[in-house]
């Protein structure tokens, strides 16, 4: 799809989507849960998709409602005493890093002949050493980095290390997959974690079905590593009944960012102050550059004022990466985000795509090591994107335009519907001109 767009201020208010980052966990944990869960979820997204699709070919019965779902758990085994997943059974798990990485641990705990498989890019994703931990607890695990993945055998319950500059997403899979086994199960995560608020947010969703997570942190005997280690048991989990999907910080970022950019003030609703996730720091951050912002109840309001260069690490924070550096792009002096080095591998080498993409539009964005380096002007000039298959891409061209003197063209639109299918439906809603056709 072809996203044609006129150059033009946004401003107004939208609502947030649900947040796809907590509705992964949420599914999860329902589905292997002690009963029915009614899970309020205002929106859903082809990642969200790839989750349920999953837990339902493992057996659980996810049906759409009026506001969200209700997930029916996973059928157990009297005669084995855990949860019964299907033999043989493909997980398709699309071109989702968190569903894959998720459920890979799980279908370990489940002890699960299982296959799972998905798009191209995600096979080329890293799994190590997350899978060296799963084949040390007694599962087998064959992948030679195409699909399918195959695994059987199930996962004892013990010690876990991993070193913390992995994706967190290994951590909070894991995390998941302890509940379903019969004992203490411990991680140590050796080092300064990488995106710990999303860690957070798998504890959060832990703690609403009825599993506490201990954290300790303490020195390693070497005297200068930091050493976390996060214990549960496997009391299993138990349904609370209803649950509700929090907005999305991570989206709602693109439009606050373009109330940085525009002339008037863009209003986001349905979004917690108080949120673990770790991108409601967008708000810092557009603060920093000098934007003007306000937190109302359960919203947040960005406006924009003389706009300058800052220097910032995107340590707990590489999905704000593309848009801020599309503000960056538009800011007097140059801008450093720096720490990017896990960007290299998302949808695409977001290093990468984010600084030619930016570049085709007329700035002026390098990259130096893992950290790009952008040298701000007033306006960019327009001109011809591709998404490279990244929602965030896709989407970060569409809120520079705002800030351009000519057209932009983004080619692979469509890309959006990863995580955010009415983003165009909004951003027309915030007053942008927006033809989408058939390329």
């Amino acid at each position: 799809m072809l996203a044609r767009i006129e150059p033009h201020p946004l401003s107004g208010s939208v609502p947030a989507i649900a947040s796809k980052s907590m509705a992964h966990r949420l599914i999860i944990a329902a589905a292997l849960s002690s009963g029915t869960t009614h899970i309020v979820c205002n929106t859903s997204c082809d990642d969200i998709d790839a989750t349920i699709r999953c837990m339902a070919a493992l057996g659980s019965r996810i049906v759409t409602v009026e506001d969200g779902y209700e997930v029916h758990p996973v059928p157990k085994s009297i005669e084995l005493g855990i949860l019964k997943a299907f033999q043989g059974v493909t997980l398709d798990c699309g071109e989702s890093g968190s569903t894959m990485r998720f459920m890979l641990p799980v279908v370990c705990a489940l002890g699960a002949d299982a296959k799972l498989t998905g798009s191209k890019r995600l096979a080329e994703r890293p799994l190590a050493p997350l899978t060296e931990q799963l084949l040390a607890a007694g599962s087998t695990v064959e992948f030679s980095g195409e699909f399918p993945l195959t695994v059987s055998g199930r996962l004892r319950p013990g010690r876990f290390v991993l070193p913390g500059n992995v994706s967190s997403q290994f951590i909070s899979g894991l995390l998941l997959a302890f509940p379903i086994l019969p004992g203490t199960c411990e991680i140590e995560v050796h080092g300064r974690i990488e995106s710990r608020p999303y860690i957070n947010l798998t504890v959060q969703a832990l703690k609403m079905f009825g599993v506490d997570v201990a954290i300790d942190r303490f020195v390693a005997p070497n005297g200068v590593d930091e050493i976390t280690r996060f214990t549960t048991s496997g009391s299993g989990y138990r349904s609370p009944g209803e649950v509700k999907v929090e907005g999305d910080w991570s989206n709602a970022a693109f439009w606050l960012c373009a109330g940085a950019l525009g002339t008037d003030p863009v209003k986001v609703t349905g979004i917690s102050l108080t949120s673990a996730q770790g991108d409601r720091n967008v708000l810092a951050a557009l603060s920093r550059f000098g934007a003007r912002t306000k937190r109302a109840s359960e919203a947040a309001i960005v406006q924009p004022d003389n706009l300058h260069a800052f220097s910032m690490s995107a340590q707990d924070i590489p999905d704000l990466v593309p848009v801020i550096s599309a503000v960056a792009a538009c800011c007097e002096g140059t801008t450093v985000i720096r720490d990017c080095a896990r960007l290299r591998i998302k949808e695409s080498d977001r290093l990468a795509t984010t600084a030619s993409e930016l570049n085709a539009l007329g700035a002026h964005v390098s990259i130096d090591h893992d950290s790009l380096i952008i040298h701000g002007q007033s306006q960019l000039m327009g001109g011809k994107v591709d998404s490279h298959n990244d929602h965030r891409i896709a989407m970060m061209a569409a809120i520079a335009a705002v800030r351009c003197t000519g057209p932009v063209l983004i080619h692979g639109a469509e890309a959006v519907n990863k995580s955010y299918p009415d983003f165009f439906e909004h951003y027309k809603q915030l007053g942008g001109c927006v033809e989408l056709s058939e390329e």
